[in-house]
């Protein structure tokens, strides 16, 4: 068994309101979640971890599934002595999936926005090999730039946010360049877990789950979707009109399904 390290962890709301376990998606930071615990869901006490391998908690490995979802089960024990509506992006997705089949003791509920979980092994390889080839930035211009021309559209995300992921999750790298506060051995190796045959969660665990009408070829599989559907007693489905940065383009909403099953 893998020593389990502490992670870095971000806290919004009320010590005594009912605990969120917050979960961001690859290449992410738990500091993704302010807006929306602070502004749209300020009864709710927010836990949100840098999973391993992100932001300033540990990159030690082994990067999988398995690790993280023993990473989560250690803190929630020591955050609550009740179980938590878990909230996943993209990969926390994935990984709010995989905490609820292993311990359900620990989750009530899941929300799931935008899931991605059991894709396509080449895309994966594609992706992974894309990351690799270009890590970094000249400088926190061309990082802007990127942002906003994939799911950090000014359309659909508020620029006073991208502007507080920039100053957040931006360090030096080498040659006077820019890049995202990660580890990159971690991040390849991650992609790699995306790519596993999905799970599904206990089959009497309520579940919300939001899918991103324009993502493109999706994240939420139909295979996986399907198997959800035929899975779980409470199962609610929602189809949202934005890209994949779910909670940051429709904070609002996103805070709603929450608070819906707290």
């Amino acid at each position: 068994m893998a020593v389990v390290s502490s992670l870095h962890v971000h806290r919004f709301g009320p010590a005594d309101g009912p605990v969120v376990l917050a979960l961001h998606g690859l290449t992410g930071h738990g500091n993704r979640w302010e807006t929306l615990a602070t502004e749209h869901l300020p009864q709710a006490r927010i836990v949100a971890p840098d999973l391993r391998g992100h932001g300033r908690s540990t990159s030690l490995p082994p990067w999988d599934f398995d690790t993280i979802v023993a990473d989560l089960a250690q803190l929630l024990r020591a955050e609550t002595d009740a179980p938590a509506v878990v909230v996943g992006h993209s990969f926390g997705g994935a990984v709010g999936v995989h905490l609820a089949r292993r311990h359900p003791e620990l989750v009530r509920a899941l929300v799931l926005l935008d899931p991605a979980i059991g894709l396509d092994a080449t895309l994966m390889e594609q992706i992974a090999a894309a990351n690799l080839a270009s890590p970094d930035y000249t400088d926190v211009a061309e990082a802007r730039s990127d942002k906003q021309a994939s799911a950090w559209s000014p359309d659909e995300v508020d620029p006073a946010v991208l502007e507080r992921e920039l100053v957040e999750h931006l360090v030096p790298t080498e040659g006077g360049r820019v890049g995202w506060r990660l580890f990159q051995p971690a991040i390849t190796s991650y992609w790699g877990q995306l790519a596993r045959e999905f799970v599904l969660p206990p089959a009497d665990l309520p579940t919300v789950l939001v899918r991103a009408a324009k993502v493109s070829p999706p994240y939420v599989t139909p295979e996986f979707l399907a198997a959800l559907t035929a899975h779980l007693a409470d199962l609610t489905v929602e189809v949202w009109d934005c890209d994949h940065m779910v909670a940051q383009a429709r904070p609002a909403e996103t805070a709603a399904l929450i608070a819906g099953v707290l």
